[in-house]
């Protein structure tokens, strides 16, 4: 096909002309949108005088459960390589992973497979028995008093003028968060939340949820007008999900939400990008779960930088390649030992994975029949009830009998943190308390059934 242009090439210079004109237009648009970006970024940073303090939590323990505290360490290194101070941030983790036994690189963990070592460095705040749910919300309210003589003692000393950012990875279930032996409920974080405005702990808060059914702990719950924004690497009723498996450490580095939103904080300029962008970015490399927001979202407009440190980072590492091997999070200790057995080079070794991967499906099996039976003798039998162990979306309208429930079966049945497939199980007592029955009654028939 040929362009037909006249002789005197009078509208071939029209044309042209008409061309440069529209990039000229163009190009000044485009500039005036960074110009008032640029207005605007200048009029937030001249209104916010205020310091940013951080809370970066892992909630579990045990080498299987890498990724939780490679995760968290590396949160932390986003946090200070953009600035913050070690004294604005408190790190709360088991920390028995960097120097397990099980670890072929001692005092190193990574976080992406052939990434750098996010360990070196991390405050040592608050470990092992001390990351619990009380020392957590204490910390978060600054309530130093009670944290006397427990971990570094630091808590976050944060005012009205103050942007606080909260990172946490571990397991989860309706309507709760694990630590390493016991469980933060949602109704108790909440109220903490409310503490914190009440007294003025704050101008805005920001929080970053990786667990199972995350979203359960601010769905129908989380205030729009107290300048709190979270998100979440999963919706109320489903798994969240493991990644990077590491054929060297025999395990998952990371988790797919949290390696999403802490790669584009490494790699993207936080000072201008907006909480926003960073979560729709998370939203779309996370395509196995649905990452979800909720609070005041008009705080996702603001820079990134001013919760995660404003201060460009002076990492000049290349963008990682992405990988995709992910694998839900309850499922990864039976991914571990398939892996495992296919890595053997041994019959011994590939007939000892057999026998754990036997003993872990057969342990899940007594867990489901467990509850099964629970909610069997606590309905009496009720066939109309049936579904109260299919049905995965509790309401959770009477917490306090959900929370006796959980609590009863963890004393009584499967200590929760050595047997954690019992977090993908209870949201069977959640449905039992929200069908009215007598909470009374279901901690005796799990008394009884676990005799």
């Amino acid at each position: 096909m040929k362009l037909w242009i006249p002789k005197n090439g009078k509208f071939f210079s029209t044309i042209m002309k008409g061309s440069v004109a529209f990039i000229l237009v163009f190009v000044a648009l485009s500039q005036a949108t960074f110009v008032q970006q640029f207005e605007k970024l200048n009029r937030a940073r001249n209104n916010f005088d205020g310091k940013i303090w951080a809370v970066v939590v892992a909630g579990s323990n045990g080498y299987y459960n890498y990724r939780h505290q490679a995760d968290t360490c590396h949160a932390y290194q986003v946090l200070r390589n953009h600035g913050i101070p070690d004294e604005q941030i408190v790190v709360m983790m088991y920390d028995d992973v960097a120097n397990s036994e099980e670890n072929p690189t001692p005092g190193i963990l990574i976080n992406h497979p052939n990434g750098p070592d996010v360990y070196k460095g991390v405050p040592k705040d608050y470990t092992g028995k001390d990351v619990t749910p009380e020392n957590f919300l204490n910390v978060l309210t600054g309530n130093s008093r009670a944290m006397l003589g427990t971990g570094s003692g630091k808590v976050i000393k944060s005012g009205p003028n103050d942007h606080v950012f909260v990172y946490f990875a571990d397991h989860g279930a309706p309507g709760l968060i694990a630590f390493p032996t016991s469980e933060l409920y949602k109704n108790d974080l909440n109220n903490a939340i409310e503490t914190m405005h009440q007294r003025k702990r704050y101008k805005q808060l920001v929080l970053y949820v990786e667990a199972c059914e995350s979203g359960s702990m601010f769905d129908n719950l989380l205030k729009t007008d107290i300048n709190v924004f979270a998100t979440t690497a999963a919706n109320p009723s489903e798994s969240s999900y493991a990644c990077y498996f590491d054929e060297k450490r025999k395990t998952y580095l990371g988790d797919r939400y949290s390696v999403s939103w802490l790669e584009d904080s490494d790699n993207e300029n936080i000072e201008m990008e907006t909480l926003h962008k960073q979560y729709e970015v998370t939203k779309k490399k996370t395509n196995t779960s649905h990452v979800m927001q909720y609070g005041d979202t008009t705080i996702s407009h603001e820079i990134v930088g001013f919760f995660q440190g404003e201060k460009p980072s002076a990492l000049n590492n290349a963008p990682l390649p992405p990988i995709y091997d992910d694998v839900p999070s309850p499922d990864v200790p039976i991914h571990i030992l398939q892996r495992k057995i296919e890595l053997a080079t041994s019959h011994d070794d590939k007939l000892k994975y057999k026998v754990l991967l036997e003993k872990e499906q057969e342990i899940r099996r007594r867990i489901s029949w467990t509850v099964e039976t629970i909610a069997f003798h606590s309905t009496e039998g009720d066939i109309g009830l049936t579904e109260l162990t299919t049905l995965s979306k509790p309401s959770l309208m009477d917490m306090e009998c959900y929370k006796a429930a959980v609590q009863e079966f963890d004393n009584a049945c499967f200590e929760l943190d050595d047997f954690e497939y019992g977090y993908r199980q209870i949201f069977v007592f959640g449905n039992l308390c929200d069908a009215g029955i007598p909470v009374k009654k279901i901690m005796s028939s799990i008394r009884i059934i676990c005799h």
